[in-house]
């Protein structure tokens, strides 16, 4: 096993730690906006917990980072076992909440698998995908592991339901087998496939989430029921004008109109009380995040820690993609958090520990 060496000290990535804790302080400000003049005197308990997990995440992804990056590669597949287990776990004895079965109720706090998922995936993908593509790249024969490995955790997913992780877990798997060399008559077959077989998924869809699509094409058609979320969330968008309304200042969550604003539509939140201005700074920060993820991405000196950093990122852009999309309107409710600003520990923790190790993967380039 490579050993460490101290001299990776002095190539700390300070640029992902920075952006992961900046986005973390957006996300805790958020967070004491959305529940501040409840019912509690002082710091909500939602906020208390949000540090602990920040503080938490923060001492994972220093320890991910002094690990060496390719001694995952011998852990790929246990882990991923564990991941399923732990959905399978959520499928049999799951804590239910607002009629989806995703927690294990550890007394302390609640477990969300799907967060752990996400870097099983990333991790046993990559660990398929780390030699070199054949000549031509990779062909249909060549992606039946692949498919089945994501299969399995998909099929549990949508199972609680949880269709926005379903389709990180997806994209996810999609970005590497495109990155790590896809044949390109492959890749077009696979994309008129995924046209074709739109319609037919309609016909698997629960009713809740066919009333999504329908109030994402016209939110006016349910305006108190399925297009309820989409209207609010715009209103609080476009409420915050140029400048914003000010911090803790926000109407439509103070006064309970936007739902689920500490989560899925914290971004609605954000920009009515910062309004454009602050709402392009977080962009900024995001965009600064996944560029530097791509950097670091193209001066990894193995292609295994190329593919680990290209997946992490992954899961920031297509999170955030799909985030703001929903909350502004532009694609459909699926119920996906903000990376690194949204509520919840389970996916703070599994975010800061993805960014440990692509900081393990550029602090050992300069070693080889």
């Amino acid at each position: 096993m490579p050993t460490f060496d101290r001299r990776l000290l002095y190539h700390f990535d300070w640029t992902v730690f920075s952006l992961a804790l900046a986005l973390c302080g957006v996300g805790v400000l958020s967070v004491v906006s959305a529940t501040w003049g409840g019912r509690h005197h002082g710091l909500d308990p939602l906020v208390v917990r949000q540090l602990v997990w920040v503080g938490a995440g923060t001492a994972l992804m220093i320890g991910a980072a002094l690990i060496d990056y390719r001694v995952l590669a011998s852990y790929a597949y246990p882990f991923y076992g564990v991941a399923v287990a732990l959905l399978i776990v959520v499928a049999v004895a799951g804590h239910s909440t607002g009629g989806s079965r995703r927690w294990i109720n550890l007394g302390v706090f609640n477990l969300e698998p799907s967060e752990i998922a996400k870097l099983a995936v990333v991790l046993v993908m990559v660990r398929y995908l780390r030699e070199d593509p054949p000549k031509g790249g990779w062909g249909l024969k060549h992606l039946a592991i692949p498919a089945l490995m994501l299969a399995v955790p998909v099929a549990l997913v949508l199972k609680q339901p949880d269709l926005g992780t379903g389709l990180i877990l997806i994209l996810i798997t999609t970005t590497l087998i495109f990155v790590g060399g896809l044949n390109w008559r492959v890749m077009a077959a696979l994309g008129l496939a995924a046209v074709l077989a739109a319609p037919a998924a309609w016909h698997y869809m629960k009713p809740y989430q066919r009333e999504r699509l329908v109030s994402f094409i016209n939110p006016q058609s349910d305006p108190l029921g399925s297009g309820y979320h989409i209207i609010q969330s715009e209103i609080a968008i476009g409420s915050g004008g140029k400048w914003g309304k000010g911090f803790l200042k926000g109407t439509q969550a103070r006064l309970n109109f936007l739902p689920e604003q500490t989560t899925d539509f914290i971004f609605a939140a954000y920009a009515e009380e910062f309004g454009y201005i602050g709402t392009m700074a977080l962009l900024g920060l995001y965009a600064a995040l996944i560029a530097r993820g791509i950097w670091i991405a193209r001066h990894s000196r193995d292609r295994f820690g190329a593919l680990l950093a290209v997946g992490f990122t992954g899961i920031i852009f297509w999170q955030v993609a799909i985030n703001v999309g929903m909350a502004t309107g532009m694609l459909p409710v699926v119920g996906i958090t903000l990376p690194l600003v949204s509520y919840g520990g389970s996916s703070l923790i599994a975010m800061m520990i993805g960014m440990g190790v692509m900081i393990s993967v550029n602090m050992r380039r300069y070693l080889f």
